[in-house]
């Protein structure tokens, strides 16, 4: 740590953290989680459990003086057997709801995947501090957004001058969830992530349960969801499920009829927006799983395949086409009793037209391009006109 200020250290608490669910203290500090500890405890896989615990849309927010802010934490970074070295990942500085700096963390401990086997395996390390400096002396409120791609053990947080929590500034909280396109995929940064990007043209605080490979309407998210307090809701569904092959047709319909009860039951007339998976041309037609083609990997290049078999669909295997057809004729049929319910096709979002133009990269993720026109597009159509957020 420099000693040219005379630094403040402020206890990470809930009160400073927006985004979170849970916060569970360390032996170091504190590593914030995107579902709380009663879910953790029914996770099956250690896919999921690391997907909660990176920290995407989860931000610290205070008001203070200070001209120069350092936050110490200990990141856990992801290694994949036999690719090159993932970059760090990125935290932002936003003042006074301006984008005001980024920096990256160094060292922290080390996660081995292999995605060949699905094995893993955790190296401990030493973390590191970065710094914001230069900054008004006047009143500001500060975000710091964390790596949507890092676990994140928040250390310290040292300024230059007190820090308060934010005031509460009206703003209403939109709840999402979804695959790992909404908790990132390859985005630019934590603010560019497309639920960012949208909360932020749209004025309102996102919690983001966008969980990679595990939008699959566990009930145990359901029941998160029930729980947090919001006043708009979102819940994107498709992908994982034919990626993972992890149910039928048959079993499809009822457990989104459930999903929909469980959030229902603690959100009776809240605006519930049900999307459809985006366009993604392995999986329109072809039933998962899906499996990642390893063969360019050393060069940094990973695509995904479908390997699923067409012919399948006829005993009930789903493809995107069919889960959008079966989620607008589910939401069209609740929608009778329950006039706050909507549906958006992901279509409208990101189709074969943008798939021309942007296609995606490994063809599964959209790219920062693609994050920004999706999230614009969202923005549009569910908070302006006649939109479900409207």
């Amino acid at each position: 740590m420099t000693t040219d200020h005379d630094w403040i250290t402020t206890p990470v608490t809930a009160d400073l953290l927006r985004g979170a669910l849970d916060l569970e203290p360390t032996e170091r500090g504190v590593l914030p989680h995107r579902l709380p500890a009663r879910a953790r405890g029914q996770i099956p896989d250690g896919q999921l459990a690391m997907a909660e615990a990176q920290p995407s849309g989860v931000r610290l927010v205070f008001r203070t003086r200070a001209t120069a802010v350092e936050l110490e934490t200990l990141p856990t970074k992801l290694v994949y057997v036999g690719a090159p070295t993932r970059p760090d990942g990125v935290y932002e500085l936003v003042v006074d709801g301006r984008p005001a700096g980024q920096a990256s963390v160094i060292g922290g401990n080390t996660m081995t995947v292999d995605m060949a086997t699905g094995a893993a395996s955790t190296r401990p390390g030493a973390g590191g501090t970065l710094r914001f400096d230069g900054l008004s002396d006047g009143v500001k409120d500060v975000e710091i957004w964390l790596p949507y791609d890092e676990t994140t053990e928040l250390v310290a947080l040292r300024t230059n001058a007190p820090v308060e929590p934010a005031p509460d500034r009206g703003r209403k909280v939109w709840l999402h969830h979804g695959s790992s396109i909404s908790h990132g995929s390859t985005a630019a940064g934590p603010t560019s992530t497309w639920p960012a990007l949208a909360a932020s043209l749209a004025g309102v605080e996102l919690i983001n349960l966008g969980l990679s490979g595990s939008a699959l309407l566990d009930p145990f998210t359901a029941r998160a969801m029930r729980d947090t307090a919001a006043d708009l809701i979102s819940v994107k569904i498709g992908i994982n499920l034919v990626n993972t092959d992890a149910m039928r047709l048959r079993a499809f319909g009822p457990a989104v009829h459930g999903f929909l009860d469980t959030v229902r039951d603690g959100h009776p007339t809240t605006p519930l927006l049900v999307v459809s998976p985006l366009l993604c041309p392995i999986h329109e037609d072809t039933p998962g799983p899906t499996a990642p083609d390893l063969s360019d990997i050393g060069a940094g290049r990973l695509r995904f395949l479908a390997v699923g078999d067409p012919a399948e669909r006829a005993s009930g295997k789903l493809t995107l086409r069919v889960i959008r057809d079966e989620l607008a004729r589910i939401v069209e049929q609740r929608a009778a009793e329950d006039p706050n319910l909507h549906h958006l096709d992901g279509l409208d979002l990101y189709g074969e037209v943008d798939f021309a133009q942007l296609p995606l990269p490994d063809q599964l993720h959209p790219d920062a391009a693609t994050h920004r026109r999706i999230g614009e597009r969202f923005a549009k159509l569910a908070f302006t006109a006649q939109g479900a957020f409207a």
